[in-house]
């Protein structure tokens, strides 16, 4: 970051997204001795005239920092209405700017609603992938179905990712995904029972991010789900380090703050995102809290739990990860001004989830979220201190907004926990007042992570708690959801066996909520 300070960076990738006529490098119609599309290609953040179109250009040997690598490179995109790009819709030039890693983010504008699109980039003579990407419906429209992917955690180590494979062949309109794209951990010394290892150090610097993504990245079967559809993401810990928040980790402050920062820049650069998402020099925070809208259809109400949570209850500075507490033992638990998504973040959502519940226009709100919300009440008597249960007064704060002024139908989606939960949100305790259900949730399992955990313990937690209506950790896999103005069908699908690259998957349940009628019922 030697050449460009950090404010003129948010400038130039703000101008960078959006251009479209810009001189050219004489070097970039040369013929390309390599594939600078690499790590493939993706598209994002669907909106009824537009979309994010990306990609990473990738130099011949990584380690190569002179000329033309070392200055700006002049990519060409196209998009178009057919994938052999007979009719081209809309064509440019995007510059890949070396302070952001020769990551391109175009946001290609003008584009008619609920239509899909191909579209590829071009180097000299190197052609990227293809991919395939659609916009959104207008905002009246009240289409007549909406498929969506719903996906988290895939540590490299621990499986192959045929999950995406499968989920591919689902033909998604939308892929959700909800936190945990890299992990930062090494490969461990002893590598028994793992898919594959990879050389990579725990990450020190913005080098060793981005290495981790090119990592992730290199799978086909992760590119491939990329260049299938849309995708729509947000993060949690392992994008940075396991159960940090927003201000703190386990390294001392001087240290942290350059980790953090890094980690966020690297985010920012392999994800489709728009440079709107930058909102302070340096990287400092990403705007990651958004809604995005599916026509009259759904509504999207994008969350980030990482950036603006209040440090785990009676966690201890330096500790390695949040673990677990007692509630009798733990008084700063139950501390009513503890946050997990941040107060201005809590009042954005509680506004958006009351507007859906004033207009009546939307069929479906969902919370796109990291984890699982509804609490799990263990026979050890312990707490989770890093998901809502960590947080109770600020899930109650959001239980409370969803009974006063509920909308036509929640569906709360989550990952993070490697295990597949399907549950009753239900009303905050009141005394003299029976619970009800408000919303219906679908906390999903891992794409490869393992879950640490076993069915036996599961189905213990299970026992005590009623709300919980299906609790799994053996599978991998992903959520499918087919959402249709009359219900909302999910079924959870699974790997045979993550550590084969050929896996076959199957359907492990299903259940559909019905408009009107709050709560997953088994199909």
């Amino acid at each position: 970051m030697n050449t460009i300070n950090r404010r003129q960076l948010l400038r130039h990738a703000a101008w960078a997204a959006t251009a479209t006529q810009l001189p050219r490098w004489a070097w970039a119609q040369q013929a390309m001795r390599h594939d600078p599309f690499g790590l493939g290609v993706a598209s994002g953040e669907p909106l009824p005239d537009g979309v994010v179109l990306w990609t990473r250009l990738l130099p011949d040997n990584p380690a190569d920092a002179g000329a033309p690598w070392a200055g700006p490179v002049t990519v060409r995109w196209e998009l178009a209405d057919d994938a052999q790009f007979r009719h081209i819709v809309r064509q440019g030039t995007a510059t890949a700017l070396p302070e952001l890693a020769h990551s391109v983010h175009v946001e290609v504008q003008g584009l008619q609603p609920g239509r899909w699109y191909h579209y590829r980039f071009m180097l000299g003579d190197a052609v990227s992938a293809v991919g395939r990407t659609r916009t959104s419906p207008g905002s009246d429209a009240l289409e007549p179905r909406l498929r969506v992917i719903y996906a988290s955690c895939q540590r490299w180590e621990h499986g192959y990712y045929a999950a995406w494979r499968h989920a591919r062949a689902e033909q998604p309109d939308l892929v959700l995904f909800l936190g945990d794209y890299i992990y930062e951990y090494a490969s461990p010394k002893d590598h028994t029972g793992l898919a594959r290892v990879q050389p990579l150090r725990l990450p020190r610097n913005l080098a060793d991010y981005r290495e981790r993504y090119a990592l992730h990245k290199s799978d086909p079967d992760l590119q491939a789900a990329h260049a299938c559809a849309p995708w729509v993401v947000t993060w949690d810990d392992h994008e940075v380090q396991n159960d940090y928040t927003g201000s703190r980790g386990r390294d001392d402050e001087a240290h942290w703050l350059p980790l953090r920062t890094a980690a966020w820049q690297a985010y920012y650069e392999h994800m489709p995102l728009r440079a709107s998402a930058l909102t302070s020099p340096g990287f400092q925070s990403l705007q990651l809290y958004r809604r995005l809208a599916w026509g009259r259809l759904a509504r999207l109400h994008v969350l980030d739990a990482r950036q603006y949570r209040d440090w785990q209850a009676c966690r201890a500075p330096g500790s390695g990860s949040a673990g677990a507490v007692r509630p009798d033992a733990c008084a700063e638990l139950a501390d009513p001004r503890r946050s997990f998504l941040g107060r201005r973040q809590e009042e954005w959502l509680q506004a958006g989830l009351a507007q859906d519940a004033r207009e009546r226009n939307t069929r479906w709100s969902v919370l796109a979220q990291q984890t699982l919300l509804s609490p799990r009440h263990y026979p050890s008597g312990l707490q989770s201190a890093d998901s809502w249960d960590g947080y109770p007064a600020a899930r109650e704060r959001l239980l409370q907004a969803l009974a006063q002024q509920p909308p036509r139908n929640t569906v709360v989606l989550g990952g993070d926990i490697h295990q597949n939960y399907v549950c009753n949100v239900m009303s905050a305790p009141e005394a003299g007042a029976t619970p009800r259900i408000l919303a219906s949730e679908f906390c999903g399992t891992s794409i490869t992570s393992r879950a640490g955990t076993t069915q036996a313990k599961v189905d213990a937690v299970r026992a005590l708690n009623p709300h919980v209506l299906l609790a799994r950790c053996e599978e991998r896999g992903y959520g499918l959801c087919d959402i249709t103005p009359g219900e909302w069908t999910t079924t959870l699908r699974a790997l045979r066996d993550p550590l084969d690259v050929n896996s076959d998957a199957y359907t492990l349940a299903r259940f559909v909520v019905e408009d009107g009628r709050p709560g997953p019922q088994a199909a």
